[in-house]
């Protein structure tokens, strides 16, 4: 019989190979002020006392549009609709990237890197193995920072996040844009990810073998879809895809 290898990995960010140690309330709080605080000082002319509030309760707001619809306009997007709807017209995208750097480099230092990243990346690269990133994720610019911060980048043959490419996990647009870069087929292909609602039931319904790494996550009995393997850390990845490299057909 012909045997089919895996030949690539696909893998989730946030939460995945990366966590975050404080609650997040404080954190976009600190973030929306320093956003607010470039906006003011390009003289864009929001309220400089309590804009950031607005761009909070826009972002929330924004967050469950996504969700429901899975699909991704951008957080650069959502901030040029709300300022045009309060008046300030277009404001420069030099102008906006700014804003949004100074954000995202508050948010950017509540990530830290799980201690088992790297040693798995390496053992599959070191494998022959093809490595993938696909985040859900409304800033690409904030992700590629984040794995360059991290320095995984060097590990991933490309970075697909929703922000780049209009759509979400679990649409399957975004796995459909990893297999294409690869020109491989499902089954050549592992998911890693954390979320199994976005992960899992993006990536088992095309035939992608399914990880989960449940070790932040909670019950896999809450979703109707489930995992083909559930793994409690990143160092179990590994020596699983090469017991699964060989699956008959």
């Amino acid at each position: 019989m012909k045997k089919q290898l895996i030949k690539a990995v696909l893998f989730d960010l946030g939460d995945t190979l990366m966590y975050s140690p404080d609650a997040w309330g404080p954190v976009f709080e600190r973030a929306g002020r320093k956003l607010e605080d470039s906006l003011c000082q390009n003289k864009v002319k929001v309220a400089c006392d309590n804009f950031y509030l607005e761009f909070l309760k826009q972002l929330d707001l924004y967050y469950e549009d996504r969700e429901r619809n899975l699909i991704e306009i951008s957080v650069m997007s959502m901030l040029q609709n709300l300022l045009a709807d309060r008046g300030m017209g277009w404001v420069p995208e030099s102008i906006l990237r700014q804003a949004l750097d100074e954000f995202y480099k508050v948010t950017q230092m509540n990530w830290k890197l799980e201690p088992d990243t790297i040693p798995m990346l390496t053992t599959l690269q070191n494998a022959g193995l093809h490595l993938g990133l696909i985040s859900n994720a409304g800033d690409h610019q904030d992700v590629i920072r984040l794995v360059e911060l991290f320095d995984i980048r060097k590990y991933f043959d490309f970075v697909i996040t929703s922000a780049s490419c209009g759509y979400r996990k679990p649409h399957p647009y975004m796995f459909g844009r990893a297999l294409e870069k690869w020109n491989l087929l499902p089954d050549e292909v592992a998911m890693v990810g954390d979320r199994l609602d976005a992960d899992i039931s993006g990536a088992k319904p095309l035939g992608i073998f399914s990880i989960w790494i449940r070790r932040r996550e909670g019950d896999a009995q809450l979703e109707p879809i489930q995992p083909d393997v559930t793994v409690e850390s990143l160092k179990e990845v590994p020596p699983l895809i090469i017991e699964q490299a060989t699956v008959s057909n």
